[in-house]
């Protein structure tokens, strides 16, 4: 039995397998510069903190990086979708989109990508207040979703 589950543990990591919001990196992106208009945003935010939980040294100054993953767009649309009869909005649609690019050494290693997510979700005005932490909580759920689609496509280098 020992021998069993020590054989399943060797063989775990050349299945694949990595624990859950830790992505292996290639080479080139283990010391990382993030370039951002916004670097409070939600995307950036968790794509920091993605980075590092994969291994990679993060650098304030780009000339110390190794690579650099520029984020070109990184925005968030509310549009309504369904009014009611009064003409009041009923359902609303969130839309997190963002553009990136990574260069390393002078070359692109992965050209300029949009990836977008959208959530809908429906609205009272009687419920105001849990609504609006509703749509937080969806803007930021995106968010992670997508860092998880940029982490997969790093990885993939």
């Amino acid at each position: 039995m020992r021998k069993l589950a020590l054989l399943t543990l060797l063989t775990l990591p050349g299945c694949g397998f990595h624990l859950q919001g830790r992505t292996p990196l290639p080479a080139p992106l283990k010391v990382t510069f993030v370039q951002a208009r916004d670097r409070q945003s939600d995307f950036v935010q968790g794509l920091r903190k993605a980075l590092s939980a994969s291994g990679a040294r993060l650098v304030t100054d780009s000339e110390q990086a190794t690579a650099t993953v520029r984020v070109v767009q990184d925005e968030v649309k509310k549009g309504v979708l369904s009014v009611s009869a009064r003409n009041t909005p009923r359902e609303y649609a969130v839309t997190y989109t963002v553009r990136f690019a990574v260069e390393a050494g002078g070359k692109d290693l992965l050209p300029e990508q949009e990836v977008s997510l959208s959530r809908d979700y429906s609205f009272d005005e009687r419920e105001l207040l849990a609504k609006e932490n509703e749509e937080t909580i969806l803007r930021e759920a995106l968010a992670q979703d997508l860092v998880s689609i940029v982490m997969r496509r790093l990885a993939s280098l």
